[in-house]
């Protein structure tokens, strides 16, 4: 009877244990999963954080990249700005004009310093517009060194009422020099393309008292003839008699006569009662006349 109660007991022991392992295994099992939820949530949470803050800053990796072309890249010059510049070198040059070369009329040296060279060089030699040189332009011509522009045009002696041919209009500097001292000038230039594009540009500076004309400067514009004063800016061989016919008596003929391809005179030429007289004004470089003569 008692080992009967004995193992009655035992049994209802063991049955007790297996029910609170059992009980045990399922706590066990639903706190696996609430921690297996968790660790999946916080996942969830740092994969859309992940997500937002890469999506936060493309932009600002945009402007990054964006930034340093921005700040790198010089500002361009005002028109202002650029103006101021060249009329600084103007005045450079003038002064050097007046200083170093000896170019003393006062009215030769206000030309020189109002017109704007450099809007009648090429593009590519604008930082070079006021130095004292010659400087290429279009189809093998050149526009003149301003020391000789400033002589020749001293030479001439103009008076505002004076009427003005230039042969050899190039780019239309000269003629421009010209207006600014003189009522009326006519430029004549031989090669078309020349001829066109310095008419429209002196036409867009508001140089309204200049006329041009293409064709052979040799034979003079006698249209228009007789004239005050008589420019040359290309050098012939020799004088072209058809010059000295139109030259008003009491005129001024500034000429380089010379070789092609060498050094040639600059040569004043006076007309007065019907004598003409030759003066020496020293050498100079010249592109050549050219045309059918």
């Amino acid at each position: 009877m008692c080992r009967h109660a004995n193992d009655t007991m035992k049994k209802r022991v063991l049955l007790a244990n297996k029910g609170g392992q059992a009980r045990m295994g399922g706590k066990r099992g639903r706190i696996l999963v609430l921690v297996s939820a968790c660790v999946v949530f916080a996942v969830l949470v740092l994969l859309l954080w992940s997500v937002r803050t890469r999506t936060a800053q493309a932009p600002a990796a945009e402007e990054e990249e964006a930034s340093p072309t921005m700040v790198s890249a010089a500002p361009s010059a005002s028109p202002d700005a650029e103006e101021d510049e060249y009329v600084e070198a103007r005045e450079r040059l003038v002064r050097n004009l007046r200083e170093l070369r000896g170019i003393s009329d006062a009215e030769v040296l206000t030309a020189m310093r109002s017109v704007p060279r450099h809007e009648f060089v090429l593009e590519k030699y604008l930082g070079r517009a006021y130095d004292d040189h010659a400087l290429p332009i279009d189809y093998g011509q050149t526009i003149s060194q301003p020391f000789v522009v400033a002589l020749m045009t001293e030479l001439l002696e103009l008076e505002r009422g004076d009427k003005v041919l230039e042969i050899g209009t190039g780019s239309g500097y000269q003629a421009a020099i010209l207006a600014e001292l003189a009522d009326q000038v006519y430029t004549v230039e031989i090669i078309p393309e020349l001829a066109d594009s310095a008419s429209a540009r002196l036409r867009r500076l508001g140089y309204e008292n200049i006329r041009t004309s293409n064709h052979d400067g040799y034979y003079g514009w006698e249209e228009h003839a007789p004239y005050d004063v008589i420019i040359v800016t290309a050098a012939p061989d020799h004088v072209p008699q058809p010059l000295i016919k139109q030259l008003k008596d009491g005129g001024r003929l500034v000429i380089p006569v010379g070789p092609v391809g060498w050094y040639q005179t600059l040569w004043l030429i006076t007309k007065e009662g019907g004598e003409v007289e030759f003066h020496n004004k020293g050498g100079v470089q010249f592109v050549p006349l050219t045309g059918e003569h």
